[in-house]
């Protein structure tokens, strides 16, 4: 236990690579790759993902403050650029790309948060009258998990058309804005963080993104038939 206290987050870090490389070796007809390059691209997912999580953070109070925390955001604004160009790379559809790297993204981002429970960090401010804080690592939890169960049977039967990670985008855009007047703040007293203005440009322009995308797929199968 006290190993697993002392590098919790190496080890889930450890899990998130694991299951990405699980997952991945479903599509490797898709994505054209063998046995190394699910590997190569499962560690790399965790690596870069880690790296934007602590830029992110860094970058929020221009490194003043900066101890080493990492802010979920990184991963919702910086990954898409990795996927665009492991797009170009692989020379695969970047819708495609998108779709199926979108739930490791998520199932490593739920893992990130349980890092927060375990750290005992990202907890909600006390309910009134009550000993008793909001649940605001819980939520987000359960909000991913939901996000995976829609979505990752879609994409393994291959019925989507890119729009897994502007939906993704856009709803954690909304769930965050909420979840986050419940959140404590070190910084500020009031309900409204400079997390809220992440969670609305997420949200506006996972939206945009994805209605973009589907008036796109929708005038291809009119063209069809």
């Amino acid at each position: 236990m006290v190993f697993i206290n002392e590098h919790f987050l190496s080890i889930i870090l450890t899990i998130a690579g694991i299951l990405t490389a699980v997952w991945l070796d479903r599509f490797r007809d898709r994505l054209k790759i063998g046995t190394p390059g699910v590997i190569g691209l499962s560690i790399l997912h965790v690596f870069v993902g880690v790296g934007t999580v602590k830029a992110f953070a860094f970058m929020e109070d221009l490194g003043r403050n900066y101890s080493g925390g990492m802010s979920l955001f990184g991963s919702v604004f910086f990954m898409p650029a990795a996927y665009f160009l492991l797009a170009k790379a692989t020379k695969r559809p970047l819708g495609e790309i998108f779709d199926i790297f979108t739930v490791p993204l998520v199932f490593t981002l739920m893992l990130a948060r349980l890092n927060c429970l375990h750290a005992g960090c990202c907890y909600g401010i006390f309910i009134k009258g009550t000993s008793m804080r909001y649940p605001t690592r819980e939520t987000e939890l359960l909000f991913y998990m939901i996000i995976l169960a829609l979505q990752a049977p879609k994409v393994l039967k291959g019925r989507t058309y890119g729009e897994v990670y502007p939906l993704f985008m856009m709803s954690y855009g909304i769930f965050r804005a909420v979840n986050e007047c419940f959140r404590y703040s070190a910084s500020t007293s009031s309900i409204l963080h400079v997390a809220h203005i992440w969670a609305a440009i997420s949200a506006v322009l996972g939206a945009s993104i994805y209605m973009e995308l589907k008036n796109r797929h929708k005038n291809a199968k009119s063209v069809k038939h």
